[in-house]
């Protein structure tokens, strides 16, 4: 048997007290004298017996009752059957979930405080030779070791909340790495235990480490949070309506009303709204704005909703271009329908080259590349394209009819597209056409009964060999081909079944080729994502960066300045943050004094849904004889003091024990030989 708290121990010096009050509690008689008192000497004889007996007896209840009384304050217990070596020394890992949900309340106050408060109460259990490793959410490689208790104490102040979040797999494997050697192993993790931090399967333990969880309890919150934003163009022009659609949820078990949201955009106000959202809910709204200049904007959505407020506001960026840059590869009778299209409108940026003068190196600076009527496309233009593809970009692709077949199909093979199978000289007319696609989707305000779609003269019939990748936009009579688009890396090829020339049909004079040429520039292009969430996305992308010897990339933001690691790969720049980025907000990616982008980060909203595991669940999670859990309104003492080493504690029996001799004493002296009165 061992004690939790043996300092206790010292109270059983109050033993001496009823001693000191039976050994010196002496009476003081008077003798009377009577005639004949030889039958009072017996009585009196008879009396004195009893009376010492009961004495004996009070004295020992009053006695047994203080040693269980003070052996309930120092809590015994039956160690486990596998209980470690006292011999040994004991490593101790403590995570402390610093996660943006541990801002939370309850009746103790913040929750991050209560977690430290009981790290530190939990520490006082081991001794001055033991080791501790304190570890949050940030994993920052300072907490990879051991402390002793003066250090821990001084790291734990340290501890601030923090946008990352980790799974319980992810904690646990991260202490198992300090946890070695030949000490006694122990991992303790406190934390709310938000749903987010299971996996939904049975974590992985280590049979030498005893692990126990320590669960604290946050007072219920509603919160509402800006879940996602997306545009509904890829592309953006100076001063052109742009769409903005905004996605609210409602976390809390009742409806939000009149949530107030806001747009701001440079620091100008665009949009602003008023949304209700059912309880455990998403809705969306959509914003409309206009009024851009050229140039990176950074966007700023923003709620109302109290007290929860981390998620409360989502920062976006994006670029518009003074110019879409359109590159067309022309063949020698290709026409000039793609000049006439794209070189009237200033916001295009129209290139032309001849088949056999195509300046590779450039591809990476155009939104589009548009291939009119090649006659001899060559392996080396098709190893290119695919590049570009891998990218991002987009690629048109008119064939010249009358070319060979047999390089065409190898030019084609190269972008896995599919093989032309025969030119057919049968005359006839698109069958199909995809309004639903987005493309066209937003093109026709009404769609007419009996739209005309383009004639045919002559075009190639191709032979698919997988559809898993496509989608048919215009269609020939029976499903054939006619223009679809085929995904090709991170970009889109889109294959025409005929080319531009008159002879092959009216398509390039057909009104439905000018939106549909418009729209593949305007949806084509590298876009970047509007924003990045902290602790998630550590790789940015950019268009390929060309950089000098010695030259290198910064990351700036207000007081913040890094260097991230830079890639090239596949046409595009990748940019590596690791974990230098740590708050929300805009960073400016800097080349010398050049603006080169502008990123946006957020925190992340898995910390937006404040449910948490139950004891039923965490049981589920857990299933290990290794692993404890508590909670910290309950049975936190046991933890603190050491109760992942009990088998079973005896304080109760010893309380219990404790008001039984009480009880026997205050019997004793009402009712052991009470004397009768007699005349």
């Amino acid at each position: 048997m061992n004690f939790l708290y043996p300092g206790f121990l010292f109270a059983l010096i109050a033993v001496a007290i009823p001693v000191i009050i039976h050994l010196f509690n002496f009476r003081k008689f008077k003798k009377v004298y009577f005639s004949n008192v030889q039958l009072l000497k017996e009585v009196e004889q008879q009396n004195s017996s009893r009376e010492k007996i009961k004495n004996l007896l009070i004295l020992l209840s009053r006695i047994l009752a203080i040693i269980f009384l003070v052996l309930a304050f120092a809590q015994p217990y039956i160690p486990q059957n596998n209980q470690k070596n006292s011999g040994l020394s004991n490593s101790v890992s403590i995570y402390i979930d610093n996660s943006y949900s541990m801002e939370a309340v309850n009746k103790d106050g913040n929750l991050l405080d209560e977690a430290k408060r009981r790290a530190k109460e939990l520490i006082k259990g081991f001794g001055l030779n033991d080791r501790f490793q304190l570890l949050t959410n940030d994993f920052e490689g300072k907490h990879q070791r051991l402390l002793n208790e003066e250090e821990f104490l001084k790291a734990l102040d340290d501890v601030k909340i923090s946008s990352s979040n980790r799974n319980l797999q992810q904690i646990l494997n991260r202490q198992g790495n300090v946890l070695t050697g030949s000490a006694n192993k122990y991992s303790f993790v406190i934390s709310d235990f938000q749903k987010n931090i299971s996996t939904n399967q049975k974590i992985e333990t280590r049979p030498e480490i005893q692990y126990s969880f320590l669960k604290l309890n946050a007072t219920t919150l509603p919160n509402i949070a800006v879940d996602s934003v997306w545009t509904l163009s890829p592309n953006h022009q100076p001063g052109a309506n742009e769409k903005i659609v905004v996605q609210l949820k409602n976390y809390s078990d009742e409806e939000a009303l009149n949530i107030p949201l806001k747009l701001n955009i440079n620091n100008q106000q665009k949009g602003l709204s008023s949304v209700s959202i059912p309880a455990g809910k998403t809705k969306r709204d959509t914003l409309n704005f206009s009024g851009l200049k050229s140039g990176w904007q950074k966007g700023i959505i923003t709620i109302k909703d109290f007290p929860i407020t981390f998620d409360d506001t989502l920062s976006f960026s994006f670029k518009v271009d003074q110019s879409l840059p359109v590159l067309s590869i022309n063949g020698t009778s290709s026409g000039n329908y793609i000049k006439s299209l794209f070189g009237v409108d200033p916001y295009y940026k129209l290139t032309e080259n001849a088949e056999n003068n195509v300046n590779y190196s450039s591809f990476a600076n155009y939104g589009l590349i548009v291939l009119n009527g090649l006659k001899n496309p060559s392996s080396g233009l098709a190893q290119q394209l695919k590049t570009y593809l891998n990218a991002g970009g987009s690629v048109v692709v008119f064939p010249d009819l009358d070319a060979d077949i047999q390089n065409y199909n190898s030019f084609l093979s190269n972008l896995t597209l599919p093989n032309i199978q025969a030119l057919n000289t049968t005359a006839t007319k698109v069958d199909k056409i995809d309004l639903e696609n987005p493309i066209f989707k937003t093109v026709f305000e009404q769609i007419p009964k009996n739209l005309d779609l383009p004639t045919v003269n002559r075009y190639f019939s191709f032979v698919e060999r997988s559809k898993s990748n496509k989608e048919n936009i215009m269609q020939l009579p029976g499903g054939k081909l006619f223009f679809a688009k085929y995904g090709v890396g991170g970009g889109q090829i889109y294959l025409s079944a005929i080319g531009l020339n008159p002879i092959d049909g009216n398509f390039a004079r057909h009104p439905v080729f000018v939106p549909l040429m418009y729209r593949i520039a305007l949806n084509g292009g590298q876009e970047q994502p509007l924003y990045s969430n902290l602790g998630n996305d550590n790789a940015l992308m950019s268009k390929q960066i060309a950089l000098g010897k010695n030259q290198t990339l910064k990351l700036v933001s207000k007081n913040f300045e890094a260097i991230p690691e830079v890639r090239q790969a596949g046409g595009k720049t990748l940019i590596y943050t690791a974990d230098q980025i740590k708050t929300a907000g805009f960073y400016n990616l800097e080349l010398a004094d050049s603006l080169l982008a502008v990123y946006s980060f957020n925190n992340s909203r898995t910390e937006s849904d404040l449910h948490y595991l139950g004891k039923t669940e965490l049981d589920d999670v857990a299933g290990k004889s290794n692993l404890k859990i508590f909670d910290a309104d309950k049975d936190a003492l046991k933890l603190i003091a050491g109760g992942n080493k009990i088998e079973q504690t005896l304080w109760k029996l010893c309380l219990i024990l404790s008001l039984i001799f009480i009880a026997m004493e205050i019997l004793l002296i009402r009712f052991f030989n009470n004397p009768k009165k007699t005349i």
